[in-house]
This record gives structure tokens, C-alpha cells and sequence, in this order.
């Protein structure tokens, strides 16, 4: 492992950049290029913003954790919560599958974070929380290690 760190901030939306900004920051060693920087704060915003609001249901006082993680010129990035939990993970990636309709959820969020991720896992267990975690190669990392 090259470099590591842990970010952990109460569930509230103002704190969605907070994480996106930390991580973008930590990552800046591995000189990322504009597209990668574009997609991971993507990610991050998108899983963040779940946590919050279907894993928390927004309630302002739980707690988000992310970790990352550089190893060579790859970044490994969790953000694991403690809310209720998905009951059926492989119906929740599904395209267009949302149980929040009515604040006009598209349902898009893990299809995004799998297009733009190298490799994306989610766990979860109702009632106990979510962990979603993937990783990424940085194009420009490989070049600047060797």
C-alpha cells in the first residue's frame, strides 16, 4: 500500500462535496487526468448520495465513512454506512430501479458508478448497511511510477 486515508462526516447532503474534494485531493499524487477526476467525483458523489439518503433516509446525524486507498496507480475507494441496508443488492444495480420515485430518483446510480469504475462491489445487509466499494487505474499513475 502506497497511501491510505479515512474521512468520516455526519449523513447530511452539504457533506457529499466534502467527501468528493477530500478523495480528489488525495488522489492529486497519482496526476489524474481531467475525464478520470470527472468520473471519480462522480462515483463518489453518486454513492455518497445514496448512503445519505436511502441508507440514512437523510437523517442528519448517522455517520458516512470513506477510505481510500492508493497502490501503485490504482485508487480503491469504500463508502460504507450503517443505515438499513438493501435488501436485494442485484435488483438495486438494475437500471432504472429506484425506491425513491417520489424525489425523483432515476435509478441510475450504480449503472454510472459500474461505467465509470474499473471494478465496483457492493455488500449490504438489511438493517446493518452498505458498503460500496471500487476501484480505478489511473492512466497517468502508470507512467510516472515506472
Amino acid at each position: 500500500m502506497d497511501n491510505e486515508m479515512t474521512l468520516s462526516f455526519i449523513a447530511k447532503s452539504e457533506n457529499e462535496s466534502l467527501a468528493r474534494m477530500a478523495i480528489m485531493s488525495f488522489i492529486a499524487q497519482l496526476d489524474p487526468t481531467v475525464d478520470e477526476l470527472s468520473e471519480l467525483k462522480t462515483i463518489i458523489s453518486e454513492a455518497v448520495s445514496n448512503a445519505i439518503i436511502h441508507g440514512y433516509e437523510e437523517d442528519g446525524k448517522s455517520v458516512v465513512t470513506v477510505r481510500a486507498t492508493l497502490i501503485g496507480g490504482t485508487v480503491q475507494v469504500s463508502i460504507q454506512d450503517y443505515g438499513k441496508g438493501i435488501g436485494d443488492v442485484a435488483q438495486a444495480m438494475e437500471p432504472l430501479f429506484t425506491t425513491k420515485a417520489a424525489l425523483e430518483r432515476s435509478g441510475m446510480g450504480f449503472t454510472i458508478m459500474e461505467s465509470f469504475a474499473d471494478e465496483l462491489v457492493v455488500q449490504s445487509v438489511e438493517g446493518e448497511g452498505t458498503s460500496v466499494t471500487f476501484t480505478k487505474k489511473i492512466s497517468s499513475a502508470h507512467a510516472s511510477v515506472m
